[in-house]
């Protein structure tokens, strides 16, 4: 088996994934595998649960289609997120319900998007960064998502939700996972006081895990 292959069939079985454990739902949601020369991206207007590995979206180098079926239309998301992170494998983005809910709230400029609550969110997210809000498919989204992804992993576009990127699929999802299970924690903890990791208990953490 080939390594397109291989990797057209892991992109069909994470969205499967995503679908069961609720992290999508309907046709949205969108997800991308590099390859040696270019891209598989999930189809446009398609249930991640019915994804046909044969009919995915193949994009080269330039991030031009070339097979498949038509991209999704938020496709360059993915591309400008590789093209300024040599280490990213895969792209996992979601409408996920708890990030998507966090993406809209009333957030203080310069202020973290959400609070270092746990050592895993710290371990796997990292320093979440917060786009402004651009309509689906407007390429300024793009633009504003190549800026910060030179230095966040883990991006969340506002009233919409967030764009993971990680070494594999797998990789993608567990970070994925630890966002979506913050922000519930975030909801959960609202008006009770809250006791966030300290910028020394995030330091060493960082120093540990992620160097």
């Amino acid at each position: 088996m080939s390594a397109e292959t291989k990797a057209r069939d892991a992109l069909c079985r994470m969205g499967e994934r995503l679908y069961a454990r609720g992290l999508v739902h309907g046709a949205t949601g969108n997800l991308s595998v590099r390859l040696e020369d270019g891209w598989l991206v999930t189809p446009t207007n398609v249930s991640l649960a019915e994804l046909d590995p044969v009919r995915l979206a193949r994009l080269d180098a330039q991030g031009r289609h070339t097979g498949g079926d038509k991209p999704s239309k938020e496709a360059f998301l993915h591309t400008c997120v590789y093209d300024v992170r040599p280490d990213a494998g895969a792209i996992i983005h979601t409408h996920s319900t708890h990030s998507a809910a966090v993406s809209c709230l009333a957030h203080t400029p310069g202020a973290p998007v959400l609070p270092p609550l746990t050592a895993y969110y710290v371990m796997r997210v990292g320093d979440l960064a917060l786009v402004p809000y651009y309509r689906p498919g407007d390429e300024r989204l793009a633009l504003a998502v190549r800026e910060v992804a030179v230095k966040h992993a883990a991006v969340l576009l506002a009233n919409h939700g967030p764009v993971i990127a990680g070494k594999s699929l797998t990789d993608a999802l567990y970070a994925l996972e630890e966002l979506e299970e913050t922000a519930k924690l975030h909801f959960l903890l609202h008006s009770h006081p809250t006791r966030p990791l300290t910028a020394e208990q995030v330091a060493e953490l960082n120093a540990v895990f992620r160097s």
